[in-house]
């Protein structure tokens, strides 16, 4: 395994759009025994290999609850090995929404750009068990790896992404989210983090994924009662 993924960081530069950088990811998580894999700077989903990994992101980011919102520890991978019987005891709501995507153990490895903390890697298996030391190993690598190369990417100032939802060649998968709280904001005359805090509890309640839930709001399906 340890060659595949030296191979594979090798390679990473060449993934230059989103599908290739998609699969890449993909390849990634099988290097590591893992079914898929997500990164994620600050509140920004910038890479996932799957629809799963991206579903799990964007849950813990609705409810608020999850490991990747409580690691801090710089050389601590925060292992979930058995999310029915760990994770449902202290994040219920988001253990349940992980088991109904199918997922029975999450993996989170902290992404350090130097000695600050800016991200996650967050991997998923669809069986129970812990990691081997070396999986855990190999994870590091490809978080440091991942953060470097989305870091190097980002626009300068005064510098954007040539289409809304791109910066550089890294896609920011949460771009409708911002636009739609800074809309629903507007629409109800609300501070930005009320209106977040709505399009969360909106998307939560009718069972859609955030980006979804700002879709309804940019194209006006989101009611102004929402909660």
């Amino acid at each position: 395994m340890a060659s595949e993924v030296t191979e594979l960081l090798d390679c990473l530069s060449a993934a230059a759009d989103e599908a290739e950088r998609q699969g890449w990811a993909y390849s990634c998580a099988l290097a590591l025994g893992l079914g898929g894999l997500a990164v994620a700077l600050g509140r920004e989903l910038v890479w996932f290999s799957d629809d799963t990994s991206a579903r799990l992101a964007d849950l813990q980011f609705v409810l608020g609850q999850g490991p990747g919102l409580h690691v801090e520890a710089a050389s601590t991978v925060c292992e979930v090995p058995d999310l029915g019987r760990l994770l449902a005891q202290q994040w219920p709501q988001y253990a349940a929404g992980a088991e109904g995507l199918g997922v029975a153990a999450l993996f989170v490895w902290p992404v350090h750009i130097g000695a600050v903390q800016t991200g996650t890697l967050t991997g998923y298996r669809r069986t129970p068990g812990p990691l081997t030391a070396q999986q855990s190993a190999q994870g590091w690598l490809v978080a440091d790896a991942l953060a470097h190369h989305v870091l190097n990417r980002w626009p300068a100032a005064g510098h954007p992404g040539t289409d809304i939802g791109h910066a550089g060649a890294v896609e920011l998968h949460r771009a409708e989210v911002h636009q739609a709280t800074g809309v629903l904001s507007v629409r109800l005359g609300v501070p930005l983090h009320e209106a977040l805090d709505r399009l969360r509890a909106y998307a939560y309640a009718q069972g859609l994924s955030l980006t979804d839930a700002a879709h309804a709001t940019l194209e006006q399906e989101l009611p102004d009662t929402a909660p």
